[in-house]
């Protein structure tokens, strides 16, 4: 097959679609089809082929792959993590033939990151004719995308509970990833980045002196697809919370913070447990030791290392005088539940800094 005619795709994980789409169009010069959005049609599919037990994150990744192919993908991708995810993509890739259907997959698990050749030859199934040079003009690029993302978007958990006119931060950033999905080259994403980082600062807020701060801890998938969270952090501001999140691929991939967190870990934890749990354990901490009001784990269904996590969050709790919420996410889940407890939450907290008002009357 011609590289023009590869049709490459990505599950969706938050909005990093569009840093995949500069990178395999710039770099590895093939086609790259944005998945639509993740609906409970696309968990319904994933659900329905996968084998029972597994977690939520590889009924959505399933279910996004059915969903390309069936739009005309030909080459689907699938990243390396530090638990089962390691095994999607040999699992969802047999499953996916199972059922008939005929495409290339690349799956960075079975790379030797250390081994030039390994990496060579898993590239050239994106592209036979691969060019390095391309690929590592690209990277940069695409780099600069995944910062802007995850800069833009905490900007927006902590101010879209406060704006003055309701949805301008959602469509004026939607507006940015519109005309993100077609910058023609570097100049223009810069560009663009500056232009909106303008626009979404001058948006008009009413933020009181003192508001209530939550902290979004928990599991790699579950924290960063807000379909897969029921939209927490939506909801969240709607209360007019403030959400703060470390975790995103800013911190974890370009500035490889994850040692750091473990290390902030060790005093409740001196193993690591593995996946994110360290993680998660660190971010709980740091929350509680810079003011938020409470912290908030999710997670999906059945994973381990998270579930693990939560009687050390229950000693950080205690020890840190913060209450920790738990949810944990799968395609059972009910979306009203979760806001019912998110209220709940809320009051709570509310209650407890009033009374911390009164005694310090």
């Amino acid at each position: 097959m011609n590289h023009k005619d590869r049709i490459v795709c990505f599950p969706h994980i938050g909005n990093y679609a569009y840093a995949f789409r500069y990178i395999l169009e710039k770099g590895f010069e093939v086609n790259y089809l944005i998945p639509p959005p993740i609906t409970k049609k696309t968990l319904e599919l994933g659900s329905k082929y996968s084998p029972d037990y597994v977690c939520a994150p590889f009924k959505y990744c399933l279910g996004t792959y059915l969903e390309v192919l069936e739009l005309g993908a030909n080459c689907l991708l699938q990243i390396y993590g530090e638990c089962r995810l390691n095994y999607y993509g040999e699992l969802q890739k047999q499953i996916l033939q199972d059922m008939g259907y005929e495409f290339e997959f690349f799956n960075m698990s079975e790379i030797k990151w250390t081994s030039p050749k390994s990496i060579m030859e898993h590239f050239k199934i994106i592209n036979p004719d691969v060019s390095i040079v391309k690929v590592v003009a690209a990277l940069p690029v695409a780099s600069k995308i995944v910062q802007a993302l995850d800069k833009f978007e905490d900007f927006i958990r902590r101010n879209v509970g406060f704006e003055v006119n309701d949805g301008e931060f959602d469509r004026t950033y939607n507006e940015f990833l519109s005309k993100l999905a077609s910058a023609p080259d570097g100049k223009a994403v810069k560009r663009l980045i500056k232009e909106y980082w303008n626009a979404l600062n001058a948006i008009k807020v009413d933020k009181p002196e003192e508001t209530i701060k939550v902290g979004f801890v928990g599991d790699y998938y579950t924290v960063q697809e807000p379909f897969s969270n029921h939209f927490m952090e939506k909801e969240l501001a709607k209360f007019g919370m403030e959400v703060y999140r470390k975790m995103n691929f800013s911190c974890t991939l370009i500035h490889n913070e994850n040692k750091r967190k473990r290390d902030y870990a060790k005093s409740y934890v001196k193993f690591d447990i593995g996946a994110t749990a360290n993680s998660t354990i660190a971010e709980a901490i740091e929350f509680a030791r810079s003011g938020c009001d409470g912290v908030i784990q999710v997670k999906s269904f059945g994973c381990m290392p998270e579930n693990d996590a939560m009687p050390i969050l229950q000693r950080v709790s205690e020890d840190l005088n913060i209450p920790i919420l738990h949810f944990s996410f799968d395609s059972q889940t009910s979306e009203t539940g979760v806001k019912t407890r998110l209220e709940a939450f809320y009051d709570m907290i509310e209650v407890r800094k009033l009374s911390e008002r009164s005694k310090a009357v």
